[in-house]
């Protein structure tokens, strides 16, 4: 009986993963890291991505291609172009802040397109899109208005849980998410975060709103110029390491988050298919 039972387990161990799965995510819990281990590593957007791995590839201004090792491929903030590629994405999200954060004419090949704002004006929108090795949701936040008003969740904070693994995607955010807010994004190990100083919110703020998330992984984005950027590096790094890369892609696993929260800066670009 024991000589079965051992392999009973074998058998279990070995299965495949199938794209259908999803490993459960600790989005609403802290999750512990793995000290001492190396955790980004170089990739090409183009590769098969490793077991138990997510990749991202950074494309430009505020939008990722997030990709599975079932298939599945994500982008966030889509306008419409990613580059010179056949790709089209399982999954567009899209914010309407201004027109460099989404299209009114994505492909209609797309299979789901999950726009970051409601059809009225202030009404939001809820997302919780369950592609079995994905799931897709949103938490709304407000935005500003033309002539200084305010339109009340015109935003949305998109979170993908893959993997184990909770990567959010703060969009355009334009104040700092109240208490139900942080609880409702729960635990996100991978954050993109808009470090523009203005178009968005104030460095300070932004830097308030990152410290507070604790994620093992923050992915600047959305910098027009070099400047920006140091500057919210320069305000991050008593707390955060910065780790900088000559790459636009890393690939992320819960047994390989870094010990101590870092920042890496990934250097944008398009998508180009393999000639």
């Amino acid at each position: 009986m024991r000589h079965l039972l051992i392999a009973g387990l074998i058998c279990l161990l070995t299965l495949p993963v199938t794209a259908q799965e999803r490993r459960p995510s600790h989005c609403i819990a802290v999750a512990d890291a793995a000290p001492g281990i190396q955790y980004l590593h170089r990739a090409s957007w183009t590769n098969p991505v490793p077991q138990y791995s997510v990749r991202l590839h950074y494309i430009a201004h505020a939008s990722f291609l997030l990709q599975t090792r079932g298939g599945l491929s994500a982008v966030t903030d889509f306008t419409g172009y990613i580059g010179n590629t056949a790709l089209i994405p399982d999954i567009v999200t899209m914010n309407h802040a201004h027109e460099t954060h989404w299209t009114a004419n994505p492909d209609p090949a797309i299979a789901h397109i999950l726009p970051g704002w409601g059809e009225t004006h202030g009404a939001g929108i809820d997302h919780y899109l369950d592609l079995g090795e994905i799931l897709v949701r949103n938490v709304s936040t407000d935005i500003r208005s033309q002539f200084g008003g305010r339109e009340d969740n015109g935003n949305s904070i998109f979170v993908f849980e893959v993997e184990g693994l909770c990567i959010g995607h703060l969009g355009h955010l334009h104040h700092e998410p109240n208490d139900e807010q942080y609880a409702a994004l729960g635990r996100l190990d991978v954050v993109m975060v808009p470090v523009d100083g203005g178009y968005t919110m104030e460095l300070p703020a932004m830097i308030r709103v990152v410290q507070r998330l604790k994620s093992s992984i923050v992915i600047p984005m959305h910098w027009f110029s070099g400047y920006s950027l140091e500057v919210f590096l320069d305000g991050i790094a008593e707390t955060f390491a910065v780790d900088r890369r000559a790459t636009s892609d890393i690939e992320v696993s819960l047994a390989t988050l870094p010990p101590r929260p870092t920042v890496v800066v990934l250097r944008p670009s398009w998508l180009r298919d393999p000639e």
